[in-house]
């Protein structure tokens, strides 16, 4: 499905032939799938990661003369800028996420997520770089209670990582409005899919009731498991940062939802991810999740309005719930 609606995006199969790309994070979850994408391409992408989150491996099979790692960190302004030599297009998905972390260490986050990102528009604009393209996050939103999620609508924050985010977004905007860089802000719902990682206390939620119920265990569910998410497969994302780094547009900064446009409850997730598991270990079917407190920081509700990026970046959902949910779980059993 990706490769079919991506054939009806000419701009994009042909603006990345032989063109150079800068992915910071691209040996994390979104920015590997991102790099990989590029290279079926045809691109020549150039990633700097300092696998603190990130993994080599997510990088293994691609062709070393169309893949150049560079273990380094964007908190070094220097190396930004020296890695965006010769650099026709630049993806920022390099951050310190998880708001559970960022309420334990919330200078850690502030580091990564804010001076970070600084760094790589500060060296994007001193590069000649016209346009970047970033990872923001759902989590802008706050106590809002809007749904759907609009652009426009924001609430209190209420974690150190949400804030890192914020201000993320408003220095890409203060650099579009003060140096003429292009930004484009993709606030993430809740990505998912392949090559996500499963371990460690700040995991994502997917592909650790994976992890659990393979091993047979319950996974733990903060709060009822009322609360909803707007579940995104990684493709979706993918599509938005091709689309965002090549397709004309006029708006100098432009922030954008990327999502599904719909919602999942947690318990609903931990039904389908069993009815998905359950083929290859029955057993699953047994297995009830467990529930404690809810966590500080977290919203209780994700439901994204995606129709801005439809209308800016010609964004469409190419892989709906159900089947992301199928093609992780698949993915993450026959590893």
């Amino acid at each position: 499905m990706f490769d079919n609606i991506l054939s009806n995006q000419e701009e994009i199969l042909h603006n990345f032939s032989g063109k150079s790309v800068l992915v910071t994070g691209g040996a994390g979850f979104i920015g590997s799938n991102l790099v990989r994408k590029l290279v079926d391409l045809n691109a020549r992408v150039r990633v700097i990661d300092n696998l603190i989150t990130g993994n080599r491996e997510n990088l293994i099979g691609l062709p070393d003369d169309s893949v150049e790692f560079i273990e380094g960190d964007i908190r070094d302004y220097e190396l930004c800028l020296e890695v965006m030599k010769d650099i026709d297009f630049v993806s920022h998905q390099a951050a310190l996420g998880s708001v559970p972390r960022s309420m334990k260490e919330p200078l850690l986050s502030h580091q990564h997520n804010v001076n970070g990102t600084l760094n790589v528009l500060w060296a994007a604009v001193n590069s000649g770089i016209s346009r970047v393209v970033m990872a923001s996050s759902s989590s802008v939103y706050g106590d809002e209670e809007t749904l759907p999620k609009v652009e426009h609508l924001t609430g209190n924050l209420l974690s150190p990582y949400a804030a890192t985010k914020c201000i993320g977004e408003s220095y890409a905007e203060t650099m579009n409005k003060a140096y003429g860089l292009e930004v484009v802000a993709l606030r993430y719902f809740n990505i998912y899919g392949p090559r996500q990682d499963p371990e460690g206390p700040y995991a994502a939620v997917i592909p650790k009731f994976i992890d659990l119920m393979r091993a047979g265990h319950s996974p733990k569910i903060y709060g009822d498991g009322d609360q909803s998410r707007d579940f995104t497969y990684v493709d979706n994302a993918v599509f938005a940062n091709l689309s965002g780094m090549v397709k004309p547009l006029n708006t100098g900064y432009l922030c954008v939802n990327v999502a599904c446009g719909g919602r999942l409850t947690v318990n609903e997730l931990v039904s389908n991810l069993k009815s998905a598991m359950e083929k290859h270990i029955p057993e699953v079917s047994e297995i009830q999740p467990v529930y404690e407190a809810n966590r500080p920081g977290d919203i209780l509700h994700s439901h994204a309005d995606i129709s801005k990026a439809s209308k800016f970046l010609n964004y469409e959902v190419l892989v709906g719930i159900e089947e992301g949910l199928q093609k992780t779980v698949e993915w993450f059993l026959n590893r």
